[in-house]
């Protein structure tokens, strides 16, 4: 990972400049060419550059051109390279540079200065023989970091310096090989750490002067110290002396006697804080008398203990920590297995054994701890919740327990908690549901991050004081009920399971504050619009808007932010959707069957349904007409009344015998002289393929068009054929038809007739029916008559 990629982070989390790692800013431009094996400066560093990293190459002089370009350097890190040489104006244009390390190099002498601005310069680990070098940093009032190391450190030389009001020094002693007394007295410094202490000859003097330049004192690496080695003399000599307050030891090995008797000889002094670091017991653990009393100690930190010999008496071990009169006491990352219960009342008002391998074991029955606030028991071996609740139940001033990454697990067992705990994190712990039947019922903060929570069951709440709780990277669908937590004012359910907060629950939470809905598979549908909504009544409430609130569904939205997702109102709302879209199309229906009427369209389709049925029977009347070898002498016999015979002259016949010369027989034209009418009736119908009635008012008024159709209808039954065709000139009312046509009545509801249509746009589709109908192609028959008979009247 480049420097590039950790920018933000590292504005995070570091919140000074001239710490020991720079800050990046959010507006820092950053490049990272370390561990590159680069021989020279890059010659294409942009220059805009603010923060640039060239350590761990092979670089071995640094010229004034390098970085003479790069007006707004502000970081500069170009440790650990092979530099011998630098041009004594090279940093004479870098005036904004605050933070330089040199450190790790094969520098001999530094003769150039340093920009005013610096507050951090680390020159450590490279090949001065002394620290003359510190006369150019004169003029570096704003230095609050330096990092220095020499074969000879001489007081004179760390005079030149004494006016500066530094933060921390750091002094490597790795290859010292004198070092003049009390030239550490002149530093004017909070803190100072001494690298490198195995090995060196003045490690009496170095360390009598280091207790007494500053209260706040580092010692790095001590190696083994074997027993005879530093005689005690020298130790109490050296903490008897001393005006440090907070002292930290890291990479320390000594033998248990030995180490006991530091602390024996600490505990008396003016020493109110040890850390001990990377810590190794040597020999045998044993039971060795432990005066307590008189102490200005308050705090031991104990982190990272490895013990060379595993076999001892644990309570040795244990009884040394657990009766010690101070208020705070950490022992991490050191295997420790358990810890004894004080056996008098205890001032311990804070105590950490995290990341060891304690169990649910420890302090059980345990009376003594009433001072007790805070106890962290992250990352152990914790399995069961009402076993740790019970450990605290006689811890009455207990504020804060901490027993996240444990393997904790909870049935239904009544639980004890102490009634004055507060805050309780249970992170990372796969704890069910159940759990919030578990917690204490004072309870103001819990951490259940990244648990096995889907739901919050709870018949009825106890948790009336809760106002702060975490329910990130569980199996949420939804909001929980917030009503259950009348005090609740912060919640965060990132990383869950729902795509959306339902509106009711959104409703329930309308009291809390502040909410962390962040990082959901969200669904952009038209239920997120009243989450929507609600965020914009309250602005401030949902943390990490907008960037941690992004679709997931649907795939064309996958990516998008909650923020810049648009759905029109009128597809979420039925209420408007049912006037935009359904009004519509019920107008469309309207004007669809206005056209119909208004173009007769239920006409039209009732006439061409009739032309298709009726080419469809003429198709299959064929071939019976020829099984029946009958000679026709006319294609259609017509009848009609004579209040009708304008328009069958005139309309009728013309058009009809323009259809391929057809013949029709009509009783003014083609009745036999000399034979009854009724006997000319039965001839013409029978000499006819289809008979024609022209139907109308008049027509039912007549009796010998009756009789013409009576003889019709019977043919149409007694010979099985298809030979009636009805025309409705006009509309006849039922109630015109006499009661003695009731076969007339009876037909008109059987047969479809033909309706002559008044509109001339509707003439060719009646004609093309009526051909259809009457149509065939005599000469099929093989028979040609041809028949002149005077006109006679009906």
């Amino acid at each position: 990972m480049d420097m590039a990629s950790i920018v933000t982070l590292a504005a995070l989390f570091m919140p000074a400049l001239c710490d020991n790692y720079p800050v990046i800013r959010s507006n820092d431009v950053v490049y990272n060419y370390s561990y590159k094996s680069l021989s020279s400066v890059p010659t294409d560093v942009p220059a805009n550059t603010t923060v640039l990293d060239l350590s761990h190459n092979d670089i071995p002089t640094l010229e004034a051109k390098d970085f003479s370009y790069l007006l707004d350097l502000r970081v500069l890190v170009v440790s650990y390279n092979q530099i011998t040489e630098m041009d004594s104006n090279i940093f004479d244009a870098n005036l904004n540079l605050e933070y330089l390390d040199l450190s790790n190099n094969r520098l001999e002498n530094i003769s150039n200065t340093f920009p005013v601005r610096l507050c951090h310069l680390d020159v450590s680990s490279n090949n001065f023989s002394t620290l003359s070098v510190c006369t150019g940093f004169t003029n570096l009032q704003q230095l609050e970091y330096l990092g220095l190391g020499a074969a000879n450190i001489l007081k004179f030389d760390l005079e030149s310096i004494s006016h500066l009001h530094l933060q921390q020094v750091f002094l490597d002693l790795k290859g010292l090989d004198k070092y003049e007394n009390s030239s550490l007295l002149v530093l004017n410094t909070n803190l100072l750490y001494l690298s490198s202490l195995s090995d060196q000859k003045d490690l009496f003097n170095v360390l009598f002067d280091a207790v007494n330049t500053s209260k706040i004192l580092e010692l790095d690496n001590f190696g083994k110290w074997v027993e005879g080695r530093v005689p005690d003399e020298y130790i109490s000599s050296i903490i008897n002396n001393s005006r440090v307050s907070h002292l930290t030891l890291r990479n320390l090995g000594t033998p248990w006697i030995k180490l006991v008797g530091i602390l024996q000889k600490i505990w008396h002094s003016s020493l109110e804080s040890l850390h001990l670091h990377s810590l190794t017991i040597q020999g045998l653990i044993f039971h060795i008398p432990f005066d307590y009393v008189n102490t200005s100690m308050k705090e031991l930190l104990i982190e990272g203990v490895a013990i060379e010999l595993f076999i001892f008496n644990q309570g040795s071990l244990y009884g040394l920590f657990s009766e010690m009169n101070i208020k705070n006491l950490t022992i991490k990352h050191s295997n420790l297995l358990f810890m004894t219960c004080p056996s008098k009342l205890s001032t311990f008002e804070y105590i950490d054994f995290s990341d060891n391998a304690v169990t649910d074991d420890i302090f059980q029955n345990c009376l003594t701890l009433t001072k007790l606030k805070t106890l962290k028991l992250a990352g152990n071996k914790l399995q069961k919740l009402s076993k740790v609740s019970l450990m605290t139940e006689s811890m009455s001033s207990l504020y804060y327990v901490d027993v996240r990454n444990n393997p904790l697990d909870y049935s239904d067992e009544d639980c004890y908690w102490s009634p004055s705990i507060r805050k309780l994190n249970m992170a990372s712990c796969s704890l069910p549901n159940s759990v919030f039947r578990c917690l204490p019922k004072n309870v103001t903060m819990v951490n259940l991050y990244k648990n096995d929570i889907s739901n919050v069951h709870l018949k009825k709440t106890h948790l009336i004081n809760l106002e702060h709780l975490d329910l990130g990277y569980n199996r949420l669908s939804d909001l929980p009920d917030c009503t259950l937590f009348p005090r609740l004012m912060t919640m965060n359910v990132e990383y869950n399971q729902f795509p959306y907060p339902s509106t009711e629950s959104l409703q329930n939470c309308s009291g809390v504050k502040q909410i962390n809905i962040g990082n959901n598979p969200f669904h952009c549908f038209c239920e997120l619009k009243k989450f929507l909504n609600e965020r914009r009544k309250s602005p401030g409430k949902f943390i990490g808007w907008p960037d941690a609130y992004v679709c997931e569904r649907p795939d064309d939205l996958k990516g998008v932010r909650l923020s810049d997702f648009y759905l029109p109102e009128m597809y979420c709302n039925v209420f408007i959707m049912v006037p935009v879209i359904i009004v519509p199309i019920i107008i469309g229906i309207f004007l669809m069957f206005a056209l119909c009427k208004y173009f007769d369209v239920p006409w039209f389709c009732k006439m061409i349904w009739q032309l298709l049925r009726t080419k469809q029977r003429t198709r299959r009347s064929k071939k019976g007409y020829q099984e029946l070898k009958k000679d026709f002498s006319f294609h259609a016999f017509i009848s009609y009344s004579e209040n009708d015979a304008s328009w069958v002259k005139s309309v009728l016949l013309p058009s009809v015998q323009s259809m391929s010369d057809l013949r029709i027989c009509q009783h003014e034209r083609n009745f036999t002289p000399g034979k009854s009418i009724v006997e000319n009736i039965i001839t013409c119908i029978d000499n006819s393929y289809k008979s024609v009635f022209v139907l109308s008012p008049h027509f039912v008024q007549s009796e010998w068009c009756h009789y013409e159709l009576y003889f019709a209808q019977h043919k149409l039954y007694s010979e099985n054929t298809d030979n009636l065709i009805l025309i409705l000139l006009e509309p006849i009312p039922q109630y015109l038809i006499p009661s003695r046509y009731f076969k007339l009545k009876a037909l008109m509801k059987q047969r479809t007739y033909l309706e002559w249509p008044q509109e001339k746009s509707k003439h060719a589709l009646f004609w093309a029916n009526l051909r259809a109908a009457i149509s065939i192609n005599l000469s099929e028959i093989e028979h040609e008559t041809s028949v002149s008979i005077p006109s006679v009247s009906t």
